[in-house]
């Protein structure tokens, strides 16, 4: 979990190692809900293994708009930070293993080192990596056609392809079942001429 901060801050890596206590190791099954909508976040959540899918309520349709895999940090950063109710819903779509940090102990960390330089550059960074991950998803869904999208899926992630199951798919592209079966239809035509 804390790899990225002792590869920039070695000489934090003793008190990361200390830190490593601080997190629960849970195994959940396929459905498992980690956060729902509505509820304040106490957890931040680090993927050791599976997939996580954050999607919101939109008039009764659920609307998918990010998955994480392995290796990646999850959370309703507002809730988590500012105590206010979650805008989404985090849930395991595949038998998981994550590691859990709860809220006080976040904050324990942070207590005990906000004051160092490197932290809090690797912490900054990893905000702004996030900030450009939803500009870039914004901007695409305003200026690319559904097909375009999935077209851009599967150069830019065709691991979601193959991991996720479609209807999820469809869900993140923002279309229905059938009209992502059409565009991959279309998609496989076109490839083969």
């Amino acid at each position: 979990m804390f790899d990225q901060f002792k590869q920039k801050a070695p000489h934090l890596t003793n008190r990361m190692d200390a830190y490593a206590g601080l997190y629960e190791r849970i195994e959940v099954p396929a459905k498992t809900v980690l956060l729902k909508e509505g509820q304040v976040s106490k957890r931040s959540f680090f993927i050791e293994k599976g997939c996580l899918r954050i999607w919101f309520n939109n008039n009764g349709r659920d609307v998918t708009f990010q998955f994480a895999f392995e290796n990646q940090v999850i959370s309703s950063a507002d809730s988590f930070m500012k105590g206010i109710p979650s805008m989404f819903t985090i849930e395991a779509i595949e038998p998981s293993v994550i590691q859990v940090l709860s809220k006080k102990n976040f904050d324990l960390i942070m207590t005990e080192l906000g004051d160092e330089a490197a932290f809090l550059k690797t912490m900054i960074d990893a905000m702004f990596e996030r900030q450009l991950y939803y500009m870039r998803e914004f901007l695409s869904f305003i200026r690319d056609t559904p097909q375009q999208r999935y077209i851009n899926l599967l150069k830019e992630k065709p691991h979601l392809i193959q991991r996720i199951p479609q209807h999820y798919i469809a869900s993140y592209l923002g279309i229905t079942s059938v009209s992502l079966s059409r565009i991959r239809n279309k998609v496989i035509k076109e490839k083969i001429r």
